[in-house]
């Protein structure tokens, strides 16, 4: 069974077509229930951007996990394999058509936000069992429309906590876009800036967007999906 593991902050757990993927393993947050070093069977870290806290313990876990690749934007992808040693793992493309990357597709979509290695993205995975949307650190834009319309994401996971991101408001008008099946919030609650609240979002979201359930997950928990 596919699932999303949440790990607090922008930090998810996907398991999808025998594939275990961490995406902004940021596991060192104050909510992450789990170390980095505990961290096993990975096939894939994918990030969507520079800054340290969606790296977070990438470079660790990848050196735990031997056989683990990065996927990133071009310039991450790079510097990445050059901190691990291992520039051969490094799996670097560019906003456009889908990589296609050990039987999944891989898609770096537009973020509106800041990265020191390259441009931000948000991603798309896309497997059989499900397409999920993670939007990376980004405020509202109309390029979501786009990828609702082009990759019908199932599940899209949206940063709510304002600030450096989009807030519940601006989430909320993002599902309208989307148009996704679930939508899950994350990058809330880590840090005292963040006043983003799961609670308005999925009140925003009934409004806007009924169709869309919410799920929002405590970090340790689980969502198991099949689309």
């Amino acid at each position: 069974m596919a699932y999303l593991k949440y790990y607090g902050h922008s930090a998810f757990e996907l398991y999808v077509d025998g594939k275990k993927i961490l995406i902004d393993p940021f596991l060192s947050n104050p909510l992450s229930p789990a170390r980095a070093d505990e961290i096993r069977d990975v096939d894939l870290v994918v990030l969507t951007h520079g800054h340290d806290d969606h790296i977070g313990d990438a470079i660790t876990i990848l050196k735990n996990n031997k056989n683990a690749k990065v996927v990133a934007i071009f310039e991450l992808a790079n510097y990445i394999g050059e901190r691990i040693g291992d520039p051969s793992r490094a799996i670097g493309g560019n906003m456009g058509g889908p990589m296609h990357v050990d039987g999944l597709k891989i898609a770096l979509v537009p973020a509106t936000h800041s990265s020191p290695y390259g441009a931000p993205t948000g991603v798309v995975i896309i497997s059989s069992e499900g397409t999920v949307y993670h939007a990376g650190d980004t405020g509202i834009t109309m390029d979501m429309a786009l990828v609702g319309e082009i990759y019908k994401p199932d599940i899209a996971l949206l940063p709510i906590g304002g600030h450096f991101t989009m807030d519940p408001v601006e989430a909320a008008k993002a599902v309208e876009l989307i148009k996704p099946k679930v939508a899950i919030p994350m990058h809330y609650k880590t840090f005292p800036v963040l006043y983003g609240t799961p609670e308005e979002f999925e009140k925003l979201v009934k409004e806007r967007a009924p169709e869309t359930k919410v799920v929002v997950l405590n970090p340790g928990e689980k969502y198991e999906f099949k689309f």
